[in-house]
């Protein structure tokens, strides 16, 4: 969305100029570095929330096209996603499901108006795009349905090598989404810093630990 903003604004500009009776119209390079500063000089820095939020990486740039990227570019994004992925200290993937659920519910974390941006702060939010619990009612849609998340998947212990590879996806797709899919909607909850390591397992028991109400 982010460069169909950028688009937009270099149209209106182009727009502009041409009605100003420029003879020469910028290319659409110059185009679009004069309206990203237009987008920079209409934020400030305000508590933590800073204009920096406004820099793209790789992945960002190319999945807020209006095109999909190439196969390749898309092949990049994901590698060098699944390299950044920081792997649970000592293999300990499960944590507390009941903290689990609270940090499920939880939709704080990471606005202007927080004291800071330590993790700790901040909420999960994984009822605003999936649902969960068949007892919530009211969830997001936006992913898929997370019910019986590790039973359909087998997952009866995660020490059981049997349970591996879906035990480290989950962390994986988790700490960074678009390790999977390169241009995923889901937040890349570990490689952006809005849940630490601790967090992060309370969510995996959540979603895979047997005793969880999600796998009963």
């Amino acid at each position: 969305m982010f460069n169909k903003t950028l688009t937009l604004a270099a149209a209106g500009l182009a727009a502009a100029l041409v009605v100003a009776g420029c003879a020469t119209a910028p290319s659409s390079a110059e185009l679009d570095q004069q309206a990203l500063a237009m987008l920079k000089a209409s934020f400030r820095d305000q508590g933590i929330a800073k204009v920096d939020r406004l820099n793209q990486d790789l992945g960002q740039k190319a999945c807020s096209s209006d095109k999909p990227p190439a196969e390749a570019l898309a092949k990049q994004i994901e590698a060098e996603s699944l390299a950044s992925i920081k792997w649970p200290e000592g293999g300990r993937y499960l944590g507390d499901w009941r903290e689990g659920e609270k940090l499920a519910q939880n939709g704080r974390g990471m606005t202007w108006t927080d004291a800071s941006a330590d993790p700790k702060a901040n909420g999960a939010n994984c009822y605003n795009c999936h649902e969960i619990d068949k007892k919530e009612i009211s969830y997001g849609t936006i992913g898929p349905s997370l019910w019986n998340y590790g039973k359909l998947r087998g997952v009866k212990d995660v020490a059981d090598p049997a349970s591996a590879a879906i035990v480290q996806y989950t962390w994986g797709k988790l700490w960074n989404s678009k390790a999977y899919a390169a241009c995923s909607n889901m937040p890349r909850f570990g490689h952006m810093k809005l849940l630490n390591e601790e967090q992060l397992r309370h969510v995996m028991a959540l979603l895979l630990d047997p005793k969880s109400p999600v796998n009963q």
